[in-house]
């Protein structure tokens, strides 16, 4: 379930304009809570489903282990220098842990179109090498809030 957004509808993107820049962008900022209630922020690559945001993340990594504990996160995607061009969006809720943790590679049918999605955007490649130290994260968003300052321009 996505919560609609109340705030900033001037400049929130249509669901399609959403879907094409979170499939075009390369990093996120991944927010989580660590055990002692310290927020903990990281970039990580990903890839975006039309539907999931699916994180490809390091098994040993301070990340993982917040999320394992607590599984509720918040990740921005963003990109703009100058104030006019700043787009984004935030994406909150709670992660799954899907396939098998570190990933080698066993056939899990639910990672097939992730798996050749970061592939491709990342590597080039139609098929993703496993390396024994990252697994996949899957957030289906709870929440999203949504920003392109190009709108304000006038017309």
């Amino acid at each position: 379930m996505t919560v609609a957004q109340r705030r900033g509808r001037r400049i929130m993107m249509t669901p399609g304009e959403l879907d094409a820049f979170l499939t075009a962008q390369r990093t996120c900022r991944v927010a989580t809570v660590s055990a002692d209630g310290a927020p903990h922020v990281s970039t990580l690559w990903f890839v975006w489903d039309g539907g999931s945001l699916w994180l490809y993340s390091v098994v040993r990594s301070r990340r993982w282990t917040d999320l394992r504990r607590d599984p509720r996160v918040a990740v921005v995607v963003d990109t703009g220098e100058e104030y006019g061009e700043l787009r984004g969006a935030e994406l909150s809720g709670r992660v799954a842990r899907v396939g098998e943790n570190p990933r080698t590679g066993e056939p899990c049918a639910g990672l097939d179109v992730p798996e050749t999605l970061f592939a491709r955007k990342y590597l080039g490649l139609d098929e993703l090498p496993h390396d024994g130290r990252h697994a996949w994260l899957r957030l289906t968003p709870e929440k999203t809030v949504s920003w392109d300052f190009r709108k304000l321009a006038p017309r």
